[in-house]
């Protein structure tokens, strides 16, 4: 079953495409004949993390063990508010199970086997940069979010259509506000369906196929067996899917590290070797400025693509926490790129370049099937681990991913329980399809749509950004107060 075989369904998904991840060709700019291509929309999300990092003074390196305090709750200064739905760790672990997920695992390879071993240290190196940016995201999530009238009197809801709507609105721009708001609600509810329920899910069967012999035969099984699961869980909303999240998120992680660091025991002896080589291919001119630059295109994009901040996506999650103070939960929110992409993405890539993977005769070796050829290298049974470990960041990321479309649904449609109810069937329906379907160009089409929200949502950072730091300012004024008052007590 081909999902998007009609020829007007091609059309429409090459065209948002071809914006949105318009390329140019920079290899005029260093004299090489090899075209060398870069998305503008990387630019775009490059630009604002290392513009964010320098405007808010490096706070992802200043303030790190701060945000590591808050989340574990050991920060002096924080109290838990009854303002919100979730805590702080439960914010963290909700967010981070849309971006820890094939990415790690799959993307990572087709990176290194591009863009070689010097694309890991890029990769690490915007995971840094993207960490502000998480902060100035999820800052301004919670200081824009509200209750509405519904029945739920606790109901949060929040996240960048709030507050692109009212970064124009307040300075006397509300008309073209509301419009960049909508295009982004729509952009993320469109989006989810291709990121979660199709595309997770197809790429889950087809993992299970590996080790399930004629699996053509049980992919609707599958497939309703998956859609229960999420809709048991999606139906009770943020509290419901921040638990499971809670749960699966550690787990998944903790596990997949391990085995990492499983391989890199066994082959211990190699790993200054695997470093240098990730160190010199980042800055080496052996192989000519195109193969340079090819892997820093190739290590930035996995890290923006894998941790997405400028995405937006993170904010609708962070929005729920139970705090009253925006910036702490910031601090919190930038944890999440370093450990996605500085250590799990890290972790996958030193795997590859340690057992040498990347660099064998089947040259054209990509994704998952890569990625799992370096495991097996050091104990044979792990790739059936990685399959286990691959249908848990699947699921995680459709639940977490139906909580940002539903958000954002309801923001056009309504903020009431039937509405958001009504994306969350469309959600369960969209899981059994992507299970038996081959998706085709509309997976194409609704990756565009989550890359879309990028545009309007870096608009309002950069608008809002001296709001963030005024408020930043003042966060650690009373952060060094607070401090000032324990040190008494304490000697």
């Amino acid at each position: 079953m081909e999902l998007s075989s009609t020829p007007i369904m091609d059309k429409i998904s090459e065209f948002v495409a071809s914006i949105i991840f318009y390329s140019i060709d920079i290899s005029p700019l260093f004299g090489v004949e090899q075209e060398i291509g870069i998305l503008l929309i990387l630019v775009w999300l490059v630009v604002a993390s290392v513009f964010l990092t320098f405007y808010m003074g490096f706070i992802n390196f200043r303030f790190f063990k701060h945000g590591i305090d808050l989340v574990m709750g050991r920060a002096k200064n924080d109290k838990e508010a009854q303002n919100g739905e979730i805590s702080r760790f439960q914010a963290l672990m909700t967010t981070m199970s849309g971006t820890v997920g094939l990415g790690n695992i799959a993307g990572v390879a087709v990176a290194i086997s591009v863009g070689g071993a010097g694309a890991a240290f890029w990769m690490f190196f915007m995971g840094f940069f993207g960490m502000t940016t998480k902060f100035v995201e999820a800052t301004l999530g919670v200081k824009y979010r509200h209750h509405p009238n519904t029945e739920h009197k606790n109901k949060i809801y929040g996240g960048p259509m709030y507050y692109i709507r009212d970064a124009f609105s307040n300075r006397g721009l509300p008309l073209i506000g509301s419009i960049l708001a909508a295009c982004f609600a729509v952009f993320c509810f469109v989006g989810a369906l291709g990121a979660a329920p199709l595309f997770q899910t197809n790429q889950a069967v087809e993992q299970l196929g590996t080790i399930i012999p004629n699996i053509e035969e049980y992919k609707i099984l599958i497939g309703i067996l998956i859609a229960i699961l999420v809709g048991a869980v999606i139906i009770g909303g943020i509290k419901s899917i921040a638990k499971v999240a809670s749960a699966i998120v550690p787990f998944m992680g903790v596990a997949y590290i391990l085995m990492g660091i499983t391989v890199l025991v066994i082959y211990a002896d190699k790993i200054p070797e695997a470093l240098s080589t990730i160190i010199n291919s980042a800055f080496s001119l052996e192989a000519g400025i195109g193969a340079l630059l090819g892997a820093i295109i190739q290590g930035v994009r996995r890290a923006a693509f894998s941790n997405e901040a400028g995405i937006g996506s993170a904010a609708i999650g962070h929005s729920a926490v139970k705090t009253n103070q925006p910036v702490s939960q910031g601090f919190v929110a930038m944890l999440g790129p370093f450990i996605d992409t500085c250590i799990i993405c890290m972790i996958t890539a030193l795997v590859i370049v340690i057992t040498n993977s990347y660099d064998v005769s089947n040259a054209n070796m990509e994704g998952v099937a890569l990625t799992s050829r370096a495991f097996e290298s050091a104990v044979s049974w792990f790739p059936y681990l990685l399959v286990v470990i691959v249908q848990l960041f699947a699921f995680s990321t459709i639940i977490s991913w139906t909580y940002y479309g539903v958000k954002s649904w309801a923001y056009i449609f309504g903020e009431k329980l039937w509405v958001e109810n009504i994306y969350k069937l469309i959600i369960c329906l969209c899981i059994i399809v992507g299970a038996t379907a081959e998706l085709g160009s509309i997976i194409d089409f609704t990756d565009a749509m989550i890359f879309a929200m990028a545009v309007p949502n870096i608009i309002a950072l950069y608008i809002l950004a001296p709001e963030v730091k005024s408020d930043l300012k003042k966060y650690i004024a009373k952060l060094k107060e607070a401090e000032k008052d324990i040190k008494p007590e304490a000697t």
